[in-house]
């Protein structure tokens, strides 16, 4: 009994060690603030997460790093998000790789319609994805993590899509790979950023989207739209990446990192 007391006593100490080992290391790491670009409104769930995800780093970091939100594309436009990563302008950066079609040939095939139900079964297969190949298109940055949001349909404003024939010159937002499959589905593609689509529509500009069904919330289409199509066998992923800079993130201590 007495022997086993001791051993309960060594290892409670070890473990405290490490604890305070951590915390001292955080302690004397030199406070960096990075600056996170994302097009989201601030109340989009995909802000809140990642506001959270930014207060947990703090948190575990002890307050070596703090991240400033820069919402709605203020600090870099939606389709220069990435790039402006690599430059400097943002420290962080979450975008699709929708927004920049071409720059990413190998992984944007995560972008065609894969067969995946879910955002979730999409996120886990894009990040082993990464572990396992490393593909070199993104050696300009560090990848911090990809997810996907779920897959994406046709929501219209006027006309209930319910065979193929109902796409036939159907105006509808989509981008990046989205727009090829509109046109072989027979609908007219029309290129803009997400951010405007709730007006396009209003307006009549386009009569739809192509997009996930949480766009009917965080972007408000489900004002603007009637219908919804649930076509799985063509619905293709949105892969969103969250980069951070590489200079900055090799200037964090092994601890922070």
């Amino acid at each position: 009994m007495k022997h086993s007391r001791v051993v309960w006593l060594v290892l409670c100490l070890f473990v405290v060690g490490l604890v305070c080992s951590a915390t001292s290391a955080f302690a004397q790491a030199k406070q960096v603030t990075l600056r996170y670009s994302i097009f989201f409104p601030p109340p989009h769930k995909m802000s809140v997460l990642a506001t959270d995800w930014a207060k947990e780093i703090e948190k575990r970091t002890n307050g070596a790093v703090k991240i400033n939100m820069y919402y709605s594309g203020t600090l870099t436009p939606p389709d220069k998000c990435y790039d402006g990563v690599v430059k400097g302008i943002s420290d962080i950066g979450m975008s699709p790789l929708s927004f920049t079609p071409g720059k990413f040939p190998f992984t944007e095939v995560f972008d065609y319609p894969l067969g995946n139900r879910s955002g979730v079964a999409a996120t886990k297969l894009i990040n082993e994805f990464l572990d396992k190949f490393k593909p070199r298109e993104f050696d300009e940055v560090h990848i911090l993590y990809f997810h996907s949001p779920g897959p994406s349909f046709p929501h219209t404003s006027k006309v209930a899509v319910r065979k193929l024939e109902d796409l036939k010159g159907l105006k509808l937002r989509g981008t990046g790979i989205v727009s090829k499959v509109i046109t072989l589905l027979g609908g007219a593609p029309v290129g803009m950023p997400i951010g405007e689509t709730y007006d396009a529509i209003s307006r009549g500009v386009v009569d739809g989207a192509v997009a996930t069904i949480e766009a009917l919330q965080g972007w408000k289409l489900g004002e603007v739209t009637k219908y919804t199509t649930l076509a799985y066998g063509s619905a293709n992923m949105i892969a969103m990446s969250v980069v951070i800079n590489k200079d900055k993130w090799n200037g964090l201590s092994p601890e922070v990192q």
